[in-house]
């Protein structure tokens, strides 16, 4: 009887202790955790992640594609495909084609590619006879 009693006793302090610790978690802690949605990203950072991929090229876009650009019209297109070719797209400032502010409009759109083409070293020199 005493043993039957004794376990009545552990199981109702346990018990106690399980509804202790239930009323001092926040209820918001009990809740099953939410299932993580995978989410398409939205139109608009597609957008900007197709812009950041489509870099302009200021050594070999045409006029047109360059006036395109805010703060760029016809004037400084033509003063830029005049300036070509360029070793990095601040050269653009650096040689007074475009000023400082437009150039801080335009410079996450552009970029200063560099013609692989040139003058390659032949490697087939013509041998001593």
């Amino acid at each position: 009887m005493k043993r039957i009693f004794a376990l009545l006793v552990a199981m109702i302090a346990a018990t106690g202790l399980a509804f202790a610790q239930k009323a001092e978690t926040p209820k918001n802690e009990m809740k099953a955790p939410a299932k993580t949605e995978m989410k398409a990203p939205a139109k608009t950072e597609m957008k900007a992640d197709a812009k950041k991929a489509e870099l302009m090229d200021i050594n070999s876009a045409s006029e047109k594609e360059l006036a395109s650009l805010k703060g760029i019209g016809e004037a400084r297109s033509k003063a830029i495909v005049k300036g070509r070719p360029y070793k990095g797209k601040d050269e653009l400032v650096q040689k007074k084609i475009i000023p400082q502010a437009v150039y801080d409009d335009v410079k996450d759109q552009i970029i200063a590619k560099q013609d692989m083409k040139k003058e390659e070293p032949k490697k087939d020199a013509k041998k001593k006879a």
